[in-house]
Order: structure tokens, then sequence, then C-alpha cells
């Protein structure tokens, strides 16, 4: 009886999703409309999902020399895999016809006497020792192949690189750019901005367990480990967005634990890099500082960083710049007012397992929170 109601519950559910669904979706568009005229900033932010080119990431389209060296060395494999895997294939169908045009007819077949072997089991047995001996020749060609590919990846031209440092958390990263060439130093989060035809080396830390630094289009995988230093060096040779991952497990959201590079022409780089050495833009308009002041009073300044303003926590990412990235939670969300907002209220529904807690604040503080926040660019 039980099953029965809750399938009638079920029909009846969907009976009426159609006439609920088109109230629940024009309340919700009235309720997005309401949200963008409360905050007014709709038109000031740009939509840098649209406006950006298609990320990319996939080991078999390489953006860098690094990731076409792995690329051939795939696709070596695949020929090669595929040559073995038809002829196997092949040798089976063939052995299969020819066990069933004889079935029933002859000798049973029987265990060769190596002694006294006919001239079919002499052409046999030279066939099984001269494929032994291919398979051996292929398998040593893949493994040369392979420390080829090695030693190629460790021979990348280093001269005047970008150096960046870049530390794994749960479940986000931090990226910071060291002080040099008369620019002052700076940390932001999730994203990097690297020129396009330039080296980069990039240190790696993880602060609480293993984590492994992956952008397809570029290199290979690189753990980090926490105590541990350790290095990728790469170079973008295509611009673009590159999307890379964590490829270790490290807990219930690494599925959640994404990056972007960014590889810019030079000049647009060079921009990038002094636009964000600068503090936070200064605004004098009375609900953006209502924002500002709510933000630094409430738990959200213990956690994060706005350079130019009284926050300095250093537990979540640096927010100096949060509009000029692509998108926010590491990859989880695009980074639109609509989506901060969400993300604000209740982190855990957007990125179950995030330490960043419901921050409690009124819906008038949040969206002034949430206005401030997209003055960051």
């Amino acid at each position: 009886m039980k099953r029965s109601s809750n399938r009638r519950a079920g029909v009846n559910t969907r009976l009426g999703a159609g006439a609920s669904g088109l109230v629940c979706h024009a309340t919700a568009k009235r309720a997005r409309l309401h949200f963008l005229a409360a905050v007014g900033i709709s038109a000031a932010v740009p939509n840098v999902a649209g406006a950006s080119a298609p990320v990319q990431q996939s080991a078999t389209q390489p953006a860098g020399v690094q990731a076409q060296h792995i690329a051939q060395l795939w696709n070596l494999s695949l020929v090669v895999c595929g040559v073995v895997f038809a002829l196997v294939l092949l040798a089976t169908l063939v052995a299969l016809k020819r066990n069933r045009d004889r079935d029933g007819q002859g000798p049973p077949m029987r265990a060769p006497d190596l002694a006294s072997l006919t001239q079919p089991e002499v052409r046999t047995r030279r066939l099984v020792i001269g494929v032994s001996m291919l398979s051996v020749i292929v398998l040593v060609g893949l493994i040369v192949a392979d420390v080829l590919t090695d030693r190629a990846l460790s021979m990348l031209p280093v001269d005047k690189p970008v150096r960046i440092e870049m530390v794994g958390a749960q479940w986000w990263w931090q990226v910071s750019y060291p002080a040099g060439a008369g620019q002052p130093g700076f940390v932001t989060a999730n994203e990097l901005h690297v020129p396009v035809g330039r080296p980069v080396i990039v240190s790696l830390q993880a602060s609480d367990v293993i984590h492994s630094f992956w952008v397809p289009s570029l290199h290979g995988k690189k753990d980090m480990l926490p105590g541990i230093d350790t290095t990728i060096e790469f170079r973008a040779d295509r611009e673009g967005v590159y999307r890379g991952q964590c490829a270790e497990f490290c807990g219930v959201e690494h599925a959640l634990m994404a990056m972007l590079v960014v590889a810019d022409p030079p000049e647009r780089y060079a921009a990038w890099i002094a636009q964000q050495s600068q503090p936070a833009a200064q605004t004098t308009d009375t609900v953006t500082l209502h924002g500002r002041e709510t933000f630094e009073r409430a738990s959200c300044a213990n956690c994060h960083t706005v350079r130019g303003t009284g926050a300095s926590g250093t537990n979540g990412p640096d927010l100096t710049h949060l509009m000029s990235r692509k998108t926010i939670a590491a990859g989880v969300l695009t980074n639109t007012p609509q989506n901060l907002a969400a993300w604000i209220r209740n982190p855990n529904a957007q990125k179950p397992g995030t330490t960043m807690p419901a921050v409690p604040l009124s819906e008038a503080d949040r969206l002034a929170v949430v206005r401030w926040l997209a003055t960051l660019q």
C-alpha cells in the first residue's frame, strides 16, 4: 500500500509539474530581475563566461611543447595498440573459423609431440616464436618512446621564466606572484595568468593533504605534497583558456577542485599584472560602503583578504580583484552576482563539504556585500 501511494504521489507530482513549473519559472525570473535591480550592477559586471574563449581541457589538443610530446606518445601508443588489437582479433576469428570448418571431422585435437613435429606443427611453432619476439620488440619500443618523452619533458628552455607559487588546499588553489621587476607581489586564487611563448616555473605546495597539479593541454601531472616543495615547468604556445584539475583524490570535493590557466599575449599579461598589483578600488557609494563595512564587521574578514581594506584573513582566497576571475569556488560557479549571492547565502549547498560557513546576514546586508564585491575588478 505504501508503494502504491508513493507511485500515485509521483504521478500527481508529474501531472502538476507543468503548471507549477511555469509558476516557479515566472517567480524565479521575477526574483532574478528584482535582484539585479536592487543590486544595480548587471551592466557593470561583464559576462566573463561568454566574453572569453572556450575553455579547453584535453591532452589530445596540446597548447605547449611538453603537452605536444605527451600527445605524440599517446598517438603512438594508440596506433600500436590498435594494430595489435586488430591482429589478435583477426587471428582469433581465423582460429574460430578453422575450428568450425573441421568440427566433427578428422581426429580430435591433441598436444603436439615436440620430438616428432609434422610440417604444419613446425610452422605453428615458428609462428608462436615470431609473434613472441615481435611482442617483445613492440613493448621495448614503447618503453624507449616513454623514456625519451620523459626526458623531453624536463628539457624545456627556461630563459627569463615567469615564476609563480601555488598552494593546494581543500578545495581551492592559492596563487602567488612574487614581487619583481618593479612590481609588488600579489596573491589571487584558482586562476593563473601566463604570457604566451614564455616559460613558466610554478612552485607547488600542499597545505593539508596530497593534491596534484594537472593542466592536460599544457603538461602532465605533478603531485603537491605537504611539507615538500616541488616544481613544474611549462610554456603555453597558444593564446587561450585551459582548464586544470586536482588529479589526486583529496576529499569529498576533489572533483570540484578546478583551476584555469589563462594564456595571454605579452601586452595583455603585463596589463593584467599591473592591474592585479593594485589594491581594491575605493568607492563612495552609500550602499557599496555599507557592504564593505558589513564584510569587515562580519566573519568574512577573518578568512579573506581584500588589499586596501581592513580585511586581512588568510584562511580563504584573496578577494582583492574577485570580479576579474571567470569562476568562483574553484570552478564550481560562473562568476556572476547571482551566483556570488547564492554562494554567500549557503556555500555548502553549492559545494558540499566546503569549510566556508553560511554567513548569517540579512537580505539587505547580503545584497550590499555582493554589490561591494562586484566593484572588485
